[in-house]
């Protein structure tokens, strides 16, 4: 026995020193991927809206409406079906397993990106927004699949950096849609291309997830033993039984509450900036579509090379230097506090400082990045059995902000073309953020709660521990 269980260590080890490839790195590329088909079609209307209402189309068999009135309502609704299904969102995707609902919300929101051309002629706004509604109350389910993913594929070792390269499909996803939408919108066939561009391809992503994409190690045919182990030794996620979710200790948990109000301010700051950018470099930079698009998109490309750099660095000051929650606390006060810092100081640009303002909109949204490897990461700190419920619940809530934030500008009694009205957006947005990073800063925890194995046999707790001495 003593030799077999020598040769087995012998063997995980020899796996660890060739790590850098494995069937989980598919996993994590697929899911990144997912990310960025759904933060272009999420983002791409930012843009497009502009194309769609305005009175100079550049052929002129494309259709515009500059007639319509409910530009915030239709970058708002997307949020208006996202907050609904979060929480049993991750329930479900508990029950269940991620791989089929992550593979339902690509392939309805691309069905539902290539009808929002046929839904604008036919119907109007309301179908539009119906569109983006819809869109919403399905991409309710892409967080906490992707969370449930990433606890049950990633090593701790490899948390941060994986996290990371995963949700930063997302900004990368709004670096390549903005310009892109804007190039084709100004381009001989018009904005209807960029929607049926999405469309296409989140279809297509859907096809590829459905053939390789796996609930976790042990449900994939194809993954070696030694990869498995290494996997499964560091998550403390192993197929056991089925745990019941502890809802009074999460929702009375310190720690949690701390991720949700972080989330909170996260989105109001970080959608208020993705959703009206494109209107600030119009209304008071006046940038026409394609150099506005393309300038929207650069501080998203900032934020993707960012968190490249700041989620190794906490990862290594995590195995070397500082605790979980020490680092976590640290790297989501950078990437709040000092974009709340360029927000400030953005409202106080005027149109003549084009420049000054591009700079700011890079911090502001670039040191977001740092979030990356703080609060979005935590849940799994926190409690890798129940992760994908964490985030639901912290998603759901939270994007109430992401509601409100863009329809704030519907209620400041400036018009856009009024740089007062931008100087509230952003010290309203830079206030928001700062005070969700003193309580996330006071109150956050990166150690795993009690209640991750509440309900859990002694049976099955014997075996945890046996599990994680490998």
């Amino acid at each position: 026995m003593t030799v077999v269980a020598t040769d087995a260590e012998n063997q995980l080890e020899e796996f660890k020193t060739k790590r850098w490839l494995g069937l989980r790195h598919i996993q994590f590329f697929l899911q990144f991927l997912a990310c960025m088909i759904a933060y272009g079609v999420r983002t791409n209307m930012s843009v497009g809206i502009i194309a769609m209402m305005s009175d100079e189309p550049p052929n002129s068999d494309i259709p515009t409406y500059p007639q319509w009135t409910e530009k915030e309502t239709i970058l708002s609704a997307f949020f208006w079906g996202y907050v609904i299904p979060q929480i049993g969102a991750g329930a479900l995707v508990k029950k269940f397993g991620p791989k089929w609902f992550l593979a339902g919300t690509m392939f309805i929101n691309s069905l539902f990106t290539l009808l929002i051309p046929v839904m604008a002629s036919g119907v109007g706004e309301g179908g539009v927004i119906a569109c983006r509604v819809i869109q919403g109350l399905n991409q309710g389910f892409l967080f906490p699949s992707v969370h449930t993913l990433l606890g049950k594929w990633t090593p701790l070792a490899e948390r941060s950096k994986v996290a990371s390269f995963v949700y930063t499909g997302g900004p990368l996803g709004t670096v390549i849609a903005l310009p892109i939408t804007g190039v084709i919108a100004e381009s001989s066939v018009g904005w209807p291309t960029a929607f049926y561009v999405y469309g296409g391809l989140g279809i297509a992503w859907t096809v590829l997830w459905v053939l390789v994409g796996a609930d976790s190690p042990a449900k994939h045919g194809r993954i070696s033993e030694e990869e498995r182990r290494y996997i499964e030794g560091t998550t403390s996620t192993e197929e056991k039984e089925e745990l019941p979710t502890p809802w009074k200790s999460i929702l009375t948990s310190t720690p949690f509450l701390a991720i949700l109000i972080a989330h909170c301010g996260q989105n109001w700051g970080f959608w208020t900036l993705l959703t009206e950018i494109p209107s600030y470099m119009s209304g008071i930079m006046k940038y026409k579509i394609s150099d506005n698009s393309l300038l929207s998109a650069l501080p998203y490309f900032v934020l993707w090379i960012l968190s490249f750099i700041f989620s190794p660095i906490a990862d290594y000051l995590i195995a070397h230097y500082l605790s979980i929650g020490a680092v976590r606390k640290i790297f989501n006060t950078i990437g709040i506090v000092i974009p709340a810092i360029a927000l400030v100081a953005l409202g106080f640009v005027d149109s003549a400082q084009r420049d000054l303002a591009l700079g700011l909109l890079v911090v502001a949204v670039g040191f977001n990045a740092a979030v990356f490897s703080g609060f979005n990461v935590n849940h799994i700190d926190l409690s890798p059995n129940h992760a994908g419920i964490l985030m639901g619940i912290t998603n759901s809530l939270s994007n109430v902000f992401s509601i409100i934030a863009p329809l704030i500008i519907k209620v400041i009694p400036y018009e856009q073309t009024d740089p007062i009205l931008w100087r509230y957006v952003f010290c309203i947005a830079a206030a928001i953020y700062v005070v969700s990073s003193v309580f996330y800063d006071i109150f956050a925890s990166g150690e795993v709660q009690p209640w991750n194995t509440e309900g859990e046999t002694d049976s099955s707790k014997k075996q945890s521990e046996n599990e994680d001495k490998l």
